[in-house]
């Protein structure tokens, strides 16, 4: 018979794995009340940067596009022993044909929109100023602290210990491990971007497959708590924002159990990135029940964790790989998609078939709803933008709660997505995207007619 795991409680071990993973769940899951909104340090942290820096912010991410493209080039022809030696840097700037022209057209968008040269389509304030200038300051701020602060939930033992505890709520509802709850956890808290990091960092490291990835990537990324009250007061229906912030969970939930089921998250492999694969931390033995089992394996990793100076390098690395390798992502991906949605009709015929089933579903001003729904394929506040003028309350309602359950938008979560090592391609996000419109369209109509 096999001898339980003996934890020793009163070692420095405890400490190791108590005090990082409380300042993990501090600084990324714990909501706060600060200037009158609910929102979690890790925010407050990256808005503090961005009102001191907001001037000076598109000037360094327009100069961090471009010294990525450049280190681009450089790997790419002259192969130089300093990156192609280093790991790290290797997997930074020798990339792909498809993130390689990706990275050129990063770097066109955002030197044109700095500097408002060549066509106006691509510079306006709707296309690639509002990257520039508005989201990627943002992300800026929010990859310095969450990439530098992200070692706290993953190298002491937090993730082991609700592994085994929620693994058996995890697998059966959501087909996905336990640690994935704490994915979930930091994107409703905190933000959708914060979400995609952590999932890409426990993919790269073995702890998720393929398809667990995937899945969690694209259905748990959800937007925060935060952004749901922009949302909602943009349409001004403010005052209603704890019914929305239900409907919204329900649907959420709901999509939730169902996509990863259907094509293309089921048909994903389970297999591991390059093979690698972490002992699984979820079977519990005999001997031991839930939680003195992930007590046991969170305080094991929390033991192996000697270097203070491991943390600060591990962090660095996490923030410059945001910087560098995500940003001219989303500046790409993001500016095309605004492009379309807003000089070209492509969204609006993308959305005719979708006044039918809004007709079913007994939605007002359906013809003007229907391209919201596409639209928010480009960025998640356009929808809401454009539906403010629609004189339905109802409608208006409908249209905030979708935009916030379709969770795929290229202007940030889908770019971030294809920027990170999560297996997702471009027409899976779009099928997605779809799927995820189709999910909860029908449960959010159905919790609009109850409520007004």
């Amino acid at each position: 018979m096999e001898k339980p795991l003996k934890i020793n409680y009163a070692s420095n071990n405890l400490l190791k794995f108590i005090v990082p993973s409380f300042l993990g769940i501090l600084f990324f899951m714990t909501p706060i009340l600060y200037n009158g909104e609910i929102t979690i340090p890790i925010a407050i942290l990256s808005k503090l940067v961005l009102n001191s820096l907001s001037n000076t912010l598109p000037g360094i991410m327009t100069s961090i596009i471009c010294i990525t493209f450049i280190c681009t080039i450089i790997s790419k022809l002259f192969k130089p022993e300093m990156i192609s030696n280093s790991k790290f840097l290797n997997t930074l700037f020798n990339v792909s044909p498809l993130w390689f022209t990706a990275r050129i057209l990063g770097a066109i968008f955002a030197v044109c929109t700095f500097f408002k040269v060549g066509p106006e389509w691509i510079w306006s304030g709707d296309t690639g100023g509002l990257l520039l200038n508005d989201l990627l300051p943002v992300l800026f701020c929010v990859f310095l602290f969450a990439g530098m602060f992200l070692p706290l939930l993953l190298n002491f033992g937090l993730l082991e210990f609700f592994g085994a505890v929620l693994t058996k709520i995890m697998r059966p509802i959501f087909t996905l491990p336990g640690r994935s709850s704490i994915d979930c956890i930091a994107s409703w808290l905190g933000d959708g971007t914060v979400g995609v990091l952590l999932t890409s960092k426990q993919y790269e490291e073995g702890y998720y497959t393929k398809r667990e990835a995937a899945v969690i990537g694209t259905t748990f990324s959800a937007v925060s708590i935060t952004f749901c009250l922009v949302v909602i007061s943009q349409v001004q229906l403010g005052h209603l924002f704890v019914p929305y912030y239900l409907t919204v969970s329900l649907a959420g939930v709901v999509a939730a159990i169902i996509a990863p089921r259907i094509p293309p998250l089921s048909r994903k492999p389970n297999t591991y990135f390059n093979d690698i694969k972490r002992e699984d931390t979820e079977t519990i033995p005999e001997n031991h029940n839930s939680f003195t089992w992930g007590l046991a394996k969170a305080i094991e990793k929390a033991s192996k964790n000697n270097d203070s100076l491991d943390f600060f390098k591990q962090g660095i690395k996490n923030v410059l790989d945001l910087w560098l390798g995500v940003t001219p992502v989303v500046m790409a991906m993001g500016t095309i998609a605004l492009i379309l949605a807003t000089y070209t009709p492509v969204f609006q015929w993308i959305g005719l078939p979708f006044i039918p089933l809004l007709k079913l579903l007994q939605v007002p001003e359906a013809k003007e709803a229907s391209q919201t729904l596409i639209v928010g394929f480009a960025d998640m506040f356009l929808p809401s933008v454009i539906g403010a003028s629609i004189k339905s309350e109802l409608t208006r309602f409908v249209i905030a709660c979708t935009s916030v359950t379709q969770l795929i938008y290229m202007s940030e979560v889908g770019g971030l997505l294809l920027g990170s090592k999560i297996p997702v391609s471009l027409k899976d996000l779009v099928i997605i995207f779809f799927e995820r419109t189709l999910i909860t369209l029908p449960i959010i109509a159905m919790m609009a007619h109850i409520i007004f």
